[in-house]
Parts: C-alpha cells; structure tokens; sequence
C-alpha cells in the first residue's frame, strides 16, 4: 500500500468517526481530492486507492492532468477563483465548479458548456469570515445569485461552498461552518438540488462534519505537504 492509500484510508477513518460523533451516515459525505500542485503520479496513486473525484484550483495545470489522466474515470472540481478569460477551459473539462461568485463568470460558464455534456455543478462561494482577501459573496447575497445561475440551462446549482478563515478554536470554525449550513438549508428550500455544502479541509473537517458537510476538500492529509506554486497558472 502506498503512503497516499494508506493517508486516503486515514482520512476516511476521521470522516466516520466525525459522522458517527454527529450522529450522521459517513456514506452522505463524499471526500473531494485536492490534487492541485501535485502531478498525475499522485493522482494515479489515489486513483488506484479507490479515489475518483479531485479538486484543482489552477486551469493550465488541471488540463495538463486531465489529458494526461484521459483514461481513467475521474470526476474533475474546480475549486479556484474563476477569471473571466479562463471559463472556456473550465466549462469545457470539469463536472463541477465550486466557487461562483459573480453572475458574469455564472453567463459565460454557461455559455461555453458544450451542448453533448451534461449541465455544469455549480456552488455558490460565500465568504463567511468576511476576510477582504477572501473570495465569495457576502452572507445574504447568495439568493440572488442563486436565482440568476436557475435561469441558465447549462449550469445546475448544487449548493454552497465556503473557506474559513484558518484557526485551531473549533467552536469559531463550527460557528463559520453552521452560518453556512442555515443559508444553504434557505437555498434548498427554494430549490431541493441544491443540497451540497462543500466545507471542510484537513485541519477543520471534523467542525464542518458536525455542521452539516457534504463534501469536504482534503489536500495535504492524501497527498503530504503542499508543494511550491509556480507563477502562470
């Protein structure tokens, strides 16, 4: 077994014990790979290990593993900030996108979804710390957006997305995780797909577990420390 099957096991460990402590079914929780900086090597690793969906933030470094990793069954996330002039590439070669913000970037997905793919899987990013350097819209303003993105027969709204702020006081990581948690549960009573919550990485999961998680984001507890970025992606 390789490091990245046995930190893959490791993880889903947390993620059951996290569920059973919540009083919640492990299988509601899907486990999203964040592969981005690592190359296919590690991807294939996880693959092997059972692992199908992975999540990247970089669109020139995603295609590179996309065409690379062309054969094998992989759900790909975009998990990044979305620039304008980067929507084709990802309309085109993702399953989802998790960090809608404006309803500009909303429109062009949508227009550059190929019509032989099914709809895109969109999330709405809401920055909940508030943090000026964080993406996504402000609490409250994710309706509106919502609204727009139903109008658009190329993309399916699924739910929310959210990035804490980082800290080790669980009760304030539990509280950014439950403010979520009570917009999405609005969101979904206007429309029932819109039942994911994608919130929760390797420092924070078992917070965003007990608050209603879906799908959490797991990076460096699968794949190790975090490599370098290289400029230009």
């Amino acid at each position: 077994m390789t490091i990245i099957a046995e930190n893959l096991q490791a993880v889903h460990d947390r993620i059951r014990r996290a569920a059973a402590a919540a009083h919640r079914s492990a299988e509601d929780i899907r486990l999203l790979a964040v592969s981005k900086t690592f190359d296919a090597s590690a991807i294939n690793a996880a693959w092997q290990a059972g692992q199908r969906a992975f999540g990247e933030n970089f669109v020139q470094e995603a295609l590179d593993k996309i065409a690379g990793l062309n054969d094998f069954d992989i759900e790909w996330h975009f998990i990044g900030p979305v620039q304008g002039n980067k929507t084709r590439p990802i309309a085109e070669h993702f399953a989802w996108v998790h960090s809608i913000e404006r309803e500009k970037i909303a429109q062009r997905l949508n227009d550059a979804r190929p019509a032989h793919l099914p709809p895109l899987n969109v999330l709405i990013q809401v920055n909940v710390s508030g943090e000026s350097s964080k993406s996504g819209v402000a609490p409250g303003q994710e309706r509106a957006l919502a609204a727009m993105i139903r109008t658009l027969p190329r993309l399916r709204l699924r739910g929310l997305m959210a990035i804490p702020e980082p800290t080790p006081d669980a009760t304030l990581q539990r509280r950014r995780f439950a403010l979520l948690q009570s917009l999405q549960q609005e969101l979904q009573s206007d429309d029932s797909s819109a039942n994911t919550l994608s919130m929760g990485m390797s420092d924070d999961l078992e917070a965003a577990i007990a608050e209603g998680s879906t799908m959490v984001r797991i990076g460096t507890a699968i794949f190790g420390s975090r490599k370098a970025v290289k400029s230009g992606h």
